[in-house]
């Protein structure tokens, strides 16, 4: 009888491949492959100059070069190739058989594994379940980088709120009327003081708003509703923070006060749900039954719809972590949630007559609940 001798695998660039990084804890900006046997060894195949950090830094028991597994036919040029290739003759070596491979596995790869006479199969939950449920260390890096997210997004509400107004309605900020690149501008540069990288920010303003993915740009007004979502990486450990505030310059419209009165009582409905057990649509359904109970629409406007349309087209949520946007999703056909996931919640509505609202909290899964790890308030006066 054969034995077949089985390893997983998760390989790609450790600072773009997260599921990579995750599993070793360490970052590297060239191909690197982790190579689990079933008896738990964890050896690492990278680059020559990575490998003395590693040794010290990375989660492996053993760290190689790709030099250390040239095939006979001999190592490509093409870096990308050439840790295929070793990553290929260093199972072959180890008398693998069949080899695991995560959802990233590149069509390269998996070719020269097969070429190396190997059988590839797939794992769609590897490196996805092993970074829902946070350890310590991972939740302790969210709070940081929500607290740095939740400075920059307070300094910007507040910024809109006492700047002065103009015989026109827009907004004057030190002299100049204030656009929405100049509040992402400041955003820019107090997350870089606080050692954020924000690569996009939305300040959406009026029917801008309206759009709910829509970045915003040009002259703020006031009686007009701003969505402020800021979701920035702290650049020293390579975690997310994402949280979405509004502010009101001025009086607030009766439409505007009604909106955001629905969704603050959604946001608090979804998570009553949250706990270890309910499902991604289980928090969903409880956010658009209050949507739905305030009078107003779930899904994108139809055909010929009237500016005044108002309604929520977005699921509640997703994880959060080393990307921007991780499973599990708050949605429908959204999956059980694990102790530990790192969840939003962000119901909002939207009418292209009126503006945008969204509120957005980052929640910790625990056994009979969650934590919420934001603090901002919710209300539209920050002056």
């Amino acid at each position: 009888m054969t034995v077949e001798h089985t390893a997983t695998l998760l390989s790609g660039v450790p600072s773009i491949n997260k599921a990579v990084f995750h599993a070793i804890r360490f970052d590297a900006h060239d191909p690197a492959s982790l190579i689990v046997t079933p008896d738990g060894n964890r050896r690492l195949v990278l680059r020559d100059v990575e490998v003395a950090r590693a040794k010290k830094q990375a989660k492996a028991d053993e760290v190689f070069c790709y030099e250390d597994f040239e095939p006979e036919k001999g190592l490509s040029g093409d870096r990308e190739i050439r840790a295929a290739q070793a990553t290929a003759e260093c199972l072959r070596r180890m008398d693998i058989s069949r080899v695991m491979v995560d959802r990233t596995a590149t069509a390269l790869l998996i070719d020269e594994l097969e070429d190396a006479g190997m059988t590839v199969m797939l794992d769609r939950q590897l490196g996805v379940r092993d970074r829902r449920s946070k350890d310590a260390e991972e939740v302790a890096a969210l709070r940081e980088a929500t607290r740095i997210t939740e400075s920059a997004i307070r300094m910007a509400c507040e910024t809109i709120a006492r700047a002065d107004a103009n015989k026109d309605g827009a907004l004057v900020h030190d002299g100049a009327v204030l656009t929405a690149e100049k509040v992402k501008a400041l955003i820019t540069a107090h997350l870089a003081e606080h050692g954020a990288l924000g690569e996009h920010h939305i300040v959406a303003c009026g029917p801008e708003g309206g759009d709910c993915h829509n970045g915003g740009s040009g002259v703020l007004r006031t009686g007009q509703p701003v969505i402020v979502d800021v979701f920035p990486k702290h650049l020293e450990t390579g975690y997310h923070g994402d949280c979405t505030r509004m502010v009101v310059h001025g009086e607030v419209p009766d439409e505007v006060a009604k909106m955001h009165a629905a969704v603050v009582e959604a946001k608090a409905a979804g998570i009553a749900v949250i706990k270890a057990g309910a499902t991604g649509e289980d928090v969903h359904r409880a956010v658009i039954g209050v949507i739905e109970s305030h009078g107003y629409q779930i899904g994108f406007p139809p055909e010929g719809a009237p500016p005044e349309f108002c309604s929520m087209p977005h699921g509640t949520g997703h994880g959060l972590g080393l990307d921007l946007k991780e499973p599990p999703l708050l949605d429908f056909k959204g999956p059980e949630l694990v102790v530990s996931d790192a969840v939003t919640v962000e119901p909002g509505l939207y009418s292209m007559a009126v503006g945008g609202m969204r509120l957005e909290d980052l929640l910790i899964v625990t056994a009979d609940g969650c934590e919420n790890l934001n603090t901002l308030p919710e209300g539209l006066g920050w002056a």
